[in-house]
């Protein structure tokens, strides 16, 4: 049975379920824990991200690159998963990217809330056994507590081995937590957590043109939460914090992370039912395609 389910595609390209010779493959991941006390519907984020990304136009401004047709961008519709049932669901998003990953396609992912990073970082490790992460986010999703919940998947894709903390990074982080120690902890873990405010008093170019020395040319796993961002300008997300990046600011940090070896991107927490005018959904969407940009151009440089 095919782990993809139809829904509408992103940006209007072929609906298709065999990779074939597509680069990159759009791939809906409706899943959320559901334990929130206030705010559940991320489940709902990959048919409002889709829904939003037909306002959006395929061309570069700057470069002229359509990614649709530079990678034969295709969207293999939604993992079939249920959600809150973490047991059932982890292995089916694990087989669903692996498909993708598996024909050298890179998987851009549409969440869902952030426990699906998990079991993406499991099957891309199986392909790409010197993974890294670079993970921008308002939370580090790695607390000293047990489980596998949004708090956890960095935590446990270390004590599994799936990344390489040394040269995996944290970005973003700010505002309140649950537990105590959570700063701490991903330090422990061995990941380089960069807090917002330190993002911002070194810059964006400076970080970032750091982080990517570091890295190299070592397979990257880009998680990118949309509470990253203000809830000025993306209020329908999971877990809204406030003193965020600006919509120019995270998508300048997006950019940055343009000469990296990405292998997965995973764009996730849109909550529909919190969103103003889909405008999370749209800046969502636009995280999407901005990434399509960066992976034509990669594949492009890689041909020279």
């Amino acid at each position: 049975m095919s782990p993809f389910s139809f829904t509408p595609s992103f940006m209007g390209v072929p609906h298709r379920t065999e990779i074939g010779d597509a680069k990159a493959a759009i791939l809906g991941i409706p899943f959320d824990c559901g334990t929130h006390p206030q705010r559940v519907g991320s489940r709902l984020g990959p048919a409002a991200i889709r829904e939003q990304s037909h306002l959006l136009r395929a061309y570069d401004w700057t470069t002229g690159i359509n990614p649709i047709e530079a990678l034969g961008v295709i969207d293999v519709g939604d993992a079939q998963v249920v959600s809150s049932d973490v047991d059932a669901a982890y292995p089916v998003i694990e087989r669903a990217v692996e498909a993708i990953a598996s024909r050298r396609a890179v998987p851009v992912t549409l969440g869902g809330d952030g426990a699906i990073a998990l079991p993406e970082m499991r099957a891309l490790h199986r392909i790409y056994p010197e993974l890294v992460t670079v993970h921008i986010d308002a939370h580090t999703d790695a607390y000293p507590v047990p489980g596998y919940n949004t708090a956890t998947p960095f935590a446990r894709a270390v004590e599994e081995g799936l990344v390489d903390p040394r040269r995996s990074f944290q970005v973003g982080m700010r505002g309140s937590t649950m537990v105590p120690g959570v700063h701490d902890h991903g330090l422990k873990l061995g990941y380089t957590v960069i807090p917002m405010d330190q993002l911002l008093a070194t810059g964006i170019a400076a970080t970032f043109a750091d982080i990517s020395a570091r890295i190299g040319d070592r397979p990257v796993y880009l998680c990118y939460d949309m509470d990253f961002f203000d809830p000025s300008v993306a209020p329908g997300v999971c877990t809204p914090t406030w003193g965020g990046a600006s919509a120019r600011e995270g998508l300048a940090a997006l950019a940055a992370c343009g000469g990296l070896n990405l292998v997965g991107v995973s764009i996730n927490t849109v909550s529909p039912p919190h969103d103003v005018g889909g405008m999370s959904a749209l800046l969502a969407a636009t995280v999407a395609l901005n990434s399509l940009h960066m992976i034509a151009r990669q594949r492009q440089a890689t041909a020279r």
